[in-house]
């Protein structure tokens, strides 16, 4: 059921997080709640009602919920049409037992918002308006359709056709407010659940090759023991061998082999760097080995840095948090899928804040969602017109989301502009009139020197053989 129904209802994927048994719980609720309003109003107000019709009302959702127990297991996930089928029986089943019982005149008419309050937080959006519109239709068809409550006396207890209305309308108007708002939040939510989780993913991975850097390194320091002795007493061998030519070739093979042993974990672990620089280097440093996924791509990547007015000439060492260069990473990947031929990526600094702004010559951000950037999923791809315009573009937001997570995480603060915006013109260079990303630290959260945050000190040895 689910497969043939697979394209008309494709969307969101909420609605396979819910189990059936937990619909089937808040049936019985509802079952368990009809069938006791229905005989305190016969027993204890003399509401004379068709029993026989109302008891064959709750008894279709009794029999609904027996055979979904019976057909399926416990940790049984509904797909959306199932959802769908699911909510769509539940509302026309109240519907029937409302009209059996007075229509709009019953105060219950508004248990109407309960089955699409559920279709809004777990269905698509296809689907909540579905459902709403039949909650409508079925509303507006009991405002005049439905069948009197009586007392004992045979008195009619209707209420005034003007509050009747009103009932009308309020209901009306709670199903499409209370469906837009639920829908609203929830999927925000779910967008902000799925944002941040690749977000921690996209963290965790740098983490893992920050460390696994680390280890290379320690690696090399440990060995580098070890291998100066091997080499030693292999030149000590070759000068005692002269007499025994083949055991002096061996000597100098372990002496050659040593040697590239050497240069194998220099090479891997950046030898003759100390642990200090795995953890922080100069901010151009950073600041290249960011970019260097995405230079050679066909565009031209061009790197600048310096002081700014009042700043020092040295250029500061910075942390190399897994947070900034993945950060910036996401940032100049974008600003290079939607460049023409240039980006430029300058560095600069003063004694109390490093800037680091990306720009490019592109089309720019569009003027209306220049407010939203950084959003998880601002906007749905259009697969025709987004190809035509941005060829390379296959996100929704979540590259932004993930860049400015990280930075901000790592303190900075983000601004978004265009080159070519009169109101906030961050550039004079008329080249670079597209999109424009400035990234701004307090420098006593970055800087590794004069930064608050503490480095193991402690310096490895030279591997020198």
């Amino acid at each position: 059921m689910a497969e043939s129904n697979q394209t008309f209802w494709r969307g969101q994927e909420r609605s396979s997080w819910i189990r059936l048994r937990t619909l089937i719980l808040l049936r019985w609720v509802a079952i368990i709640g009809q069938f006791t309003a229905i005989t305190v109003a016969q027993q204890y107000y003399d509401v004379q009602l068709q029993l026989g019709l109302c008891y064959l009302a709750i008894g279709i959702s009794v029999m609904g919920n027996l055979t979904a127990i019976l057909l399926f297991p416990q940790n049984k996930r509904l797909t959306e049409f199932e959802n769908f089928l699911m909510v769509l029986f539940d509302l026309l089943q109240l519907s029937i037992l409302l009209y059996l019982t007075g229509g709009l005149n019953n105060p219950f008419a508004l248990l109407l918002l309960g089955p699409v309050t559920i279709s809004a937080n777990v269905m698509s959006t296809r689907s909540t308006l579905i459902v709403g519109a039949v909650a409508i239709v079925l509303t507006t068809l009991l405002a005049e359709f439905h069948l009197p409550l009586r007392t004992s006396l045979g008195l009619v207890l209707d209420i005034p056709d003007i509050l009747l209305f009103g009932n009308w309308a309020a209901i009306v108007i709670a199903i499409v407010f209370i469906g837009a708002y639920s829908h609203r939040v929830s999927s925000e939510v779910q967008s902000m659940s799925e944002a941040l989780a690749a977000t921690h993913m996209a963290l965790a991975r740098e983490q893992k090759l920050t460390d696994l850097g680390g280890v290379v390194a320690a690696a090399a320091h440990e060995l580098g023991t070890p291998l100066a002795t091997i080499k030693l007493t292999s030149a000590e061998l070759i000068e005692e061998l002269d007499d025994h030519p083949d055991l002096k070739e061996d000597a100098a093979l372990i002496r050659e082999q040593a040697d590239r042993c050497r240069d194998i974990l220099r090479d891997m672990g950046r030898a003759g760097k100390d642990d200090l620089h795995l953890r922080q280097a100069p901010l151009s440093t950073v600041v290249n080995e960011a970019a260097e996924p995405h230079v050679g791509r066909g565009k031209e990547v061009h790197f600048s840095e310096g002081p700014a007015l009042d700043g020092d000439v040295q250029q500061p060492s910075i942390l190399r948090k897994p947070e900034i260069i993945h950060g910036l990473r996401n940032l100049i990947q974008n600003a290079v899928d939607f460049a023409r031929a240039n980006v430029w990526v300058e560095a600069e600094w003063t004694d109390t804040v490093i800037t680091v702004s990306i720009m490019d010559d592109g089309r720019g951000y569009p003027s209306h969602m220049i407010g939203r950037i950084g959003d998880p999923f601002m906007r749905r791809r259009r697969a025709d017109a987004d190809k035509k315009a941005r060829p390379e573009y296959e996100g929704m937001g979540l590259g932004l989301f993930i860049a400015k997570t990280l930075l901000e995480r790592s303190g900075a603060e983000l601004e978004f502009a265009n080159g070519a915006d009169p109101y906030q013109n961050l550039t004079d260079d008329p080249a670079r009139k597209g999109a424009i990303v400035k990234v701004s630290w307090p420098r006593k959260l970055i800087d590794a020197q004069k930064g608050d945050t503490p480095v193991p000190s402690g310096l490895n040895e030279r591997i020198q053989m």
